[in-house]
């Protein structure tokens, strides 16, 4: 008998986007009890749940939607923390592998987190206004403070802020990243893990990479295009139909974990850390045509950006990469820095695969490095379906 054989009741869950992502909330009390807790039961429930792994990449048996935007899931509930409101941990879903990658943040779906807590009751707010939710980001140890608008209590989610990678409209959502560099003692060390701005990779079969080694909002490794033999303004088409791009590119992304010690060895940032770190390829900003046939003209983005996202290109720039790509941004001598238009003023506009996104970083240099002390950014975020999930139907006589 199947182990999740006690867990085929409908459990109550919550389908959202935020941002440019989709993925299945919960709080700890919707869960079957015999998978609240972390480990190896609870990863069984919710692959299943999403419909993973699937060797036909479509997930068509759950809740996923054949991507790494589609394949995450989402918990949240009130913290015991003086300085925070709910306590948010993320998932990444591998679609072919058993594998969550519980490593790092989804910026995207923060976006979500703070209406998810208040259609949940999980926080007080004001009955009109915007409601500032305070985020424990459990996977990085972080806090993120949401601008949620609100009108009778409820979520506003209509309105005129768009969002390129999102086909309809919906209200803004402000996101606050607070000193989103790593600490010391966290994994990966401290923002600048090598205590480099500039970083040479040496990777078999590639040879030797310049790379910016940076953990803010999430582990990130960056490189020029041009030592790629890309453009940078690839389309999600281009880099996904190459196998052997793929590869070079997962190659590059395993030995960058383990350089920023977040792995082993490239075959185990590989096979058990595919969420983080990502990996970036960067080129100045140059007129392009997005996802849709969209042309956006150089003189509207100050960089442009294309980030991997378990192990495919993403259609747009993930939340946390845009944090990274601000941070260091705003660090002389970075990747991104040598090649972003200057004079931004703090805020960089990243031309992504589906369009524009701003990202805007707070940076100063200290004794002992630089320290970014927060991140600004916008999306938006709305519930697709609130009901009840049936992660594991059971056979007759099973």
């Amino acid at each position: 008998m199947s182990d999740l054989s006690t867990c085929d009741a409908p459990v109550k869950a919550t389908y959202m986007r935020g941002g440019t992502s989709k993925g299945v909330f919960f709080t700890p009390d919707d869960l079957p009890a015999a998978v609240r807790t972390p480990g190896a039961a609870r990863d069984r429930f919710l692959l299943r749940v999403i419909g993973s792994p699937d060797p036909y990449g479509k997930q068509i048996d759950g809740m996923g939607g054949g991507s790494s935007s589609t394949s995450k899931v989402v918990l949240v509930s009130r913290s015991a923390r003086g300085d925070c409101d709910v306590d948010y941990l993320f998932g990444a879903v591998s679609i072919e592998s058993p594998v969550i990658d519980w490593s790092g943040n989804c910026g995207n779906l923060t976006a979500a987190v703070g209406p998810f807590a208040i259609a949940r009751g999980l926080v007080d707010v004001p009955a009109d206004g915007v409601a500032a939710v305070r985020i424990w980001q459990v996977n990085i140890g972080k806090r993120i403070i949401a601008h949620v608008p609100v009108s009778g209590g409820k979520v506003v989610e209509a309105g005129g802020f768009t969002l390129d990678g999102v086909t309809f409209p919906s209200a803004e959502i402000r996101l606050e990243f607070l000193d989103p560099g790593a600490d010391e003692d966290g994994a990966g060390g401290a923002m600048l893990p090598t205590g480099r701005v500039l970083d040479e990779l040496e990777v078999p079969g590639v040879g030797r990479i310049a790379a910016t080694l940076i953990n803010a909002g999430n582990p990130s490794i960056f490189v020029a295009a041009r030592d790629l033999g890309l453009r940078g303004d690839e389309t999600q088409a281009e880099v996904n139909a190459d196998p052997e791009l793929l590869a070079r590119l997962e190659t590059i992304r395993a030995h960058g974990a383990v350089a920023m010690g977040l792995a082993a060895s490239a075959e185990d940032a590989t096979r058990n850390r595919p969420h983080t770190p990502k990996l970036a390829f960067l080129a100045p900003p140059k007129t392009f045509i997005a996802a849709g046939g969209k042309q956006v003209p150089a003189d509207e983005i100050d960089v442009l950006a294309r980030i991997m996202s378990m192990g495919r290109l993403h259609h747009a720039m993930t939340g946390t990469g845009a944090v990274a790509i601000a941070a260091a941004a705003a660090i002389p001598g970075t990747v991104v820095a040598r090649l972003a238009r200057t004079g931004a003023g703090g805020q960089i506009r990243i031309g992504h695969a589906s369009g524009v996104l701003a990202a805007g970083a707070e940076a100063r240099k200290t004794d002992n490095g630089w320290h970014v002390s927060k991140v600004v950014t916008s999306r938006s975020a709305r519930r697709l379906m609130v009901g009840e999930v049936f992660p594991a139907p059971q056979a007759p006589g099973a």
